[in-house]
């Protein structure tokens, strides 16, 4: 406890009962954590989290630290992290550095005490640490092995940094595992985002027009689960490809400016700087609703927002409303910040179950094969995310078949052959 930097470690025993409940629910992540006590793969090394510190992120950070590891952790947004979950971690013996509603200055201090730490392994989300390792503190990052993302705008970054040759240590894509972008970009984004606004505004979903702003894995699962609510949805893109699969998927794809007129909620998920910006904003409803499932904040464009504005007051608990010259109100959600984790509790457990297993495996993989891996960015291997699945579907009771040594071989002849 003596090194961790939190709100009230008296917090822990609400942040112990989150932390229990979660694990109840993640069995992927307890079949990992039972191998890990046995063999110990982490021992004598440092991990350095910095995910969205709430309970499920938290009881990953258990598992690593059952595994022998040396653990420190930091939320990777200002407005996700749980001060009950922080102070529960480091009266379990993991160094925390993170507070709810920590300013720009607070916030980059507790990524700094996390690299301060020494890091072996980082798993981040966003690329928040690795980019300061990359800047401010290279000095730490010839230490460093290796290590894991969770996100799209994390991998992002990571790719940018291999394509010009300066990534200083490998890293795993675990947002690109089959395990991950299909369940947790997919159904978790689309379940936690709507919940975070729901619970939020306490407004119908039904009937209103609801404009989603990308269609990848995560504006995927925005639209769908906006549909299944009741809600008409625009879909905007700037990929001809994606637009296309969200007409087919029964959506009406449209262009940003068209859309801004007819909405009634607005969410980004693009990983982009101004989606939404004053143009958007000089057309939009009275009333209309404005919130980001994007991991960085520039989705919304906020000061051209706050320059139009002619008074702005906060009128609920993460809603802020935003009064315009001709009288019209913009209300934003969570700051612009990720809506479902900043408004929210995030993902499902159950979800987080298969993508955090794919990060303690996958950090275990760089771990074992630090030695061989050049300075790039991997694809989890395939042999992991079918661990994953393999584990999740045994929770579920559910057998699939197998192949037969016939059909192995016929398959490998058609491979060979083609």
């Amino acid at each position: 406890m003596s090194k961790s930097i939190i709100r009230d470690i008296n917090l822990a025993p609400a942040g112990r009962l989150k932390i229990d409940w979660v694990r109840q629910h993640m069995p992927v992540l307890n079949k990992i954590r039972e191998q890990f006590e046995k063999e110990q793969p982490f021992k004598g090394y440092r991990v350095a989290v910095c995910i969205h510190l709430e309970a499920k992120t938290a009881y990953l950070a258990e598992v690593l630290k059952a595994g022998g590891a040396e653990v420190s952790i930091a939320g990777s947004n200002p407005l996700s992290t749980q001060d009950d979950v922080a102070a529960a971690l480091a009266v379990a013996g993991i160094n925390v550095y993170s507070w709810y509603n920590a300013t720009d200055e607070e916030y980059k201090e507790h990524l700094l005490k996390l690299i301060d730490d020494q890091p072996d392994i980082v798993i981040d989300d966003g690329g928040d640490v690795v980019q300061l390792l990359h800047t401010e503190r290279t000095d730490v990052a010839a230490k460093v092995m290796g290590g894991c993302e969770e996100t799209t705008t994390g991998v992002l970054r990571l790719r940018s940094l291999a394509k010009q040759g300066e990534l200083r240590f490998p890293m795993i894509a675990v947002n690109d595992a089959q395990c991950k972008y299909l369940f947790d970009n997919r159904y978790g984004t689309g379940e936690s985002v709507w919940s975070g606004i729901m619970r939020t505004t306490n407004l119908i979903t039904a009937g209103k027009t609801v404009v989603v702003a990308g269609y990848g894995w995560c504006g995927k699962g925005i639209a769908m689960r906006a549909k299944g609510m009741g809600a008409k949805v625009i879909v905007t893109e700037v990929d001809p490809v994606k637009a296309i699969e969200a007409y087919m998927d029964g959506f009406h794809p449209m262009n940003s400016l068209e859309a801004a007129k007819l909405g009634d909620v607005f969410i980004t998920a693009t990983g982009c700087k101004d989606v939404f910006a004053r143009k958007h904003y000089e057309v939009m409803k009275d009333g209309a609703i404005l919130c980001n499932a994007g991991h960085f904040d520039v989705e919304v464009n906020k000061p051209d927002l706050a320059a139009m504005a002619t008074s702005r007051r906060i009128v609920r608990k993460d809603i802020e409303e935003f009064t315009l010259p001709d009288g019209r109100k913009l209300y934003l959600l969570a700051e612009g910040r990720l809506v479902n984790l900043a408004a929210g509790d995030g993902h499902p457990a159950e979800i987080m179950d298969m993508s955090f297993a794919l990060q303690a495996l996958s950090a275990r993989y760089v771990l074992e094969n630090a030695k061989k891996l050049e300075r790039e960015v991997y694809v989890v291997p395939k042999e992991i995310d079918d661990l994953v699945a393999n584990i999740k579907l045994k929770s579920l009771g559910v057998e699939i078949d197998s192949l037969t040594p016939e059909q192995q071989a016929y398959i490998n002849e058609w491979n060979h052959t083609t």
